[in-house]
């Protein structure tokens, strides 16, 4: 073999391994972590053996394709934490995860799924939960979040955002940080009204 033909192979399997990957992101947002590997072999135009030749598990083209967004949900968080008040800093983790989530369902439920052979997805994810930790417990000890506050109760806000249906992902967002704005002032512990983003217009019921 030439080297001529090795070097195609090599770009050739370049070329499916990130379509495959941007597959898969475009799935599992859109539509969450059942979408199977056939699926997303058939939509990246390559053999189901081609994807596991690249991705031994589904775990793995998990744990690879929301890399990046598991990177930016830690770097929020670490925001969060730099900001001189805890409250602030809280606030706007809430908000920009609650934005993300609404963009990408996929991620959000791999962060709060438990993934066995995904080790390094799962570490990675439990770093950042203890950061949050961390907030939680500065923003309850300057008196400004409530003492009876669980991250369970972020968990049942991520699920109510998740229902949120709009007929663009820029309506979705922007519903989304309406209604963190609403969950913000509900976690306060001596909540303050404060004014509201501008409503969206959504249907009232599921089609």
């Amino acid at each position: 073999m030439t080297a001529e033909v090795i070097t195609q192979l090599r770009a050739d399997a370049r070329e499916n391994r990130g379509r495959i990957l941007a597959v898969a992101r475009a799935a599992f947002a859109a539509e969450g972590l059942d979408v199977p590997i056939r699926e997303i072999a058939r939509r990246a135009e390559v053999g189901v053996a081609t994807v596991y030749r690249h991705f031994q598990t589904k775990e793995a083209l998990l744990t690879e394709a929301f890399a990046e967004q598991l990177a930016l949900c830690s770097a929020v968080v670490r925001e969060g934490l730099a900001a001189d008040d805890p409250w602030r800093g809280f606030g706007l983790v809430i908000r920009k995860l609650m934005e993300m989530h609404a963009l990408d369902r996929g991620f959000a439920r791999a962060f709060t799924s438990q993934l066995p052979q995904a080790v390094d997805f799962a570490a990675d994810r439990d770093r950042t939960l203890r950061l949050l930790l961390e907030l939680v417990r500065r923003a309850k000890d300057a008196g400004s979040l409530r003492q009876d506050f669980v991250l369970e109760d972020f968990s049942l806000a991520l699920m109510a955002n998740e229902g949120i249906r709009a007929e663009t992902p820029e309506m979705r967002v922007a519903a989304s940080r309406r209604f963190a704005a609403l969950m913000i002032q509900s976690f306060q512990a001596n909540p303050v009204p404060m004014p509201l983003p501008p409503p969206v217009r959504l249907p009232l019921s599921r089609r």
